[in-house]
């Protein structure tokens, strides 16, 4: 039986391969049938990376760890329905932190819609406005085909920003039955493909001369890179790096610039210069807003203008001057902190090495910020939407891209997405997950609302203490586990390698 679907299909992820998306991710459905065979016959073959996840939240996130860390689109097969909307948390994260994924999503044909016919739901619009690009496929039927390769070289170009920030795309496929057959082959219509590379985004060369003196600073968030620490150092000037910046190095890093902004040292600042998006700290946006902004572009997280004062902004800034070496050892004489969590950010930290480090969207990232010195580390975090969700397969996604991971997090960020530790469908990876157990969100402490309401109340609604056993997780998911309480235990238990859980306990808050 010839199934229309099937040769759609088939031409269609064959027109991505060719033109050099290797990576796809699929959770079983019945209205996606051909995508993953097709999926499958090209994966079968070597030519393609094939991820199977059982929930497509976890898939999800899974293709955003890969995406980010290699910079290339991971392509994501859905059926319809609720498979569509489990997408929605990482389609998010994508869209704020310019990350390229494209969403092949299977539908009903337009003539089910509305009628109560079953799993279907409206999936045109189900993700707003956080997609770069939006197409509604019609189902392919006899004589009358969508082109393949105009749907691939649209979703490729818009996922990788050729016109604008990176981001997600979605293909939504209408599908008719036969839902699928075992021909066409998909390895048969790409090799009669040429083969192409994916294309370079080339940064605009726009220039921005900036006047630097002893009242300037540089402050570096996510994605900043290294164009910060050349701007920095060509300057003289104090770097405030987040440890996910990738700038949080050089002779202008400053390791502890939290604790520095709440002196006298801070009203000296009277002009910042940034790069990237800072929004780890409230210290920073306070200094942000009431200081003159320049801002670099980000081809990655867009406009950056927290404070709505920012002077001006361009792709490339180049400093005019230079400050007093005293400027910036002035900055310098702030020691690290060194409590309890400070020490394991910093061992974490100073065991990287050429490992990629994922940071948790939660307290131990902030303990780093004011702990980490200034060292050159692959560093990773969820910084689009700053949340939680994801973290554990958005780490098993970054170490698909070769070189492992090791994911810094807290044990509510661990329980909020336990069912990614499920290890079904990927193969032999180093993955290592240090916990910071301490027993609740200790993170909500630092606000506000602990010294508004009851300690009870409090506890139930934001500590909110778990009784999962960390270890028992391990075990049911087959993760080697270690239950740790010093320094020198962590640091033999990260030489560990594999799916590893290292259950790092933690005393109570302030220790």
């Amino acid at each position: 039986m010839t199934s229309p679907s099937q040769e759609f299909a088939a031409a269609l992820i064959a027109e991505f391969v060719a033109r050099g998306v290797k990576n796809f991710y699929l959770s079983p459905g019945a209205r996606s049938q051909a995508l993953a065979i097709a999926a499958g016959q090209i994966a079968q073959a070597g030519k393609l990376s094939l991820t199977v996840r059982l929930d497509e939240r976890t898939m999800a996130f899974t293709a955003l760890g890969r995406a980010m860390a290699t910079g290339e689109p991971s392509v994501i097969i859905t059926t319809s329905g609720t498979a569509v909307a489990n997408l929605h948390p990482a389609v998010l994260e994508a869209h704020h932190s310019g990350v390229p994924l494209i969403l092949l999503t299977a539908d009903r044909p337009t003539e089910l819609r509305g009628v109560g016919a079953n799993q279907t739901t409206d999936q045109v619009g189900i993700f707003a406005d956080a997609l770069r690009g939006s197409h509604d496929v019609p189902a392919p039927r006899p004589g009358n085909y969508p082109s393949a390769s105009s749907l691939a070289d649209s979703a490729i170009s818009q996922s990788l920003g050729i016109a604008k920030q990176p981001g997600p795309v979605q293909l939504n496929l209408q599908f008719v039955e036969p839902l699928s057959a075992s021909e066409p082959s998909a390895l048969a219509a790409l090799a009669k493909l040429a083969t192409k590379v994916l294309p370079e985004i080339e940064t605009p060369k726009e220039e921005l001369e900036i006047e630097v003196d002893n009242h300037t600073v540089v402050i570096a968030g996510a994605g900043a890179g290294s164009d910060a620490v050349r701007f920095a150092e060509k300057a003289n000037l104090p770097l405030f790096a987040e440890p996910s910046s990738g700038a949080r190095y050089g002779s202008s890093a400053i390791t502890n610039y939290v604790q520095a902004l709440s002196t006298d040292l801070a009203d000296e600042v009277r002009r910042v210069v940034i790069f990237g998006k800072p929004t780890l700290s409230r210290p920073i946006i306070a200094l942000i807003k009431r200081c003159n902004v320049y801002v670099a572009k980000s081809p990655q997280f867009g406009k950056f203008d927290v404070g709505q004062n920012a002077i001006a902004t361009a792709w490339q800034l180049l400093p005019n001057g230079r400050a007093d070496s005293a400027w910036v050892e002035s900055w310098k004489s702030f020691a690290a902190s060194a409590d309890q969590r400070a020490l394991l950010t910093q061992a974490v930290w100073n065991a990287a090495g050429s490992t990629p480090l994922l940071f948790g969207a939660s307290n131990l990232i902030r303990v780093a910020d004011r702990a980490v010195k200034p060292a050159t580390v692959k560093a990773f975090a969820n910084r689009g939407l700053s949340g939680i969700d994801g973290t554990v397969a958005t780490a098993i996604g970054i170490a698909q891209a070769g070189n492992g991971v090791r994911v810094l997090i807290g044990d509510l960020t661990l329980f909020h997405d336990v069912g990614s530790l499920n290890k079904s469908g990927l193969r032999n990876l180093n993955v290592q997950v240090v916990v910071g157990n301490d027993s609740g969100g200790e993170i909500f402490r630092n606000l506000e609302v602990s010294k508004n309401i009851p300690k009870e109340l409090f506890e139930q609604l934001f500590i909110t203490p778990q009784q999962l056993s960390i270890e028992a997780l391990a075990k049911a998911f087959d993760w080697k586990y270690f239950s740790i309480a010093s320094i020198a235990e962590l640091e033999k238990a990260m030489k560990a390698e594999g799916f590893v859980i290292i259950d790092y306990k933690l005393s109570a808050a302030n220790a």
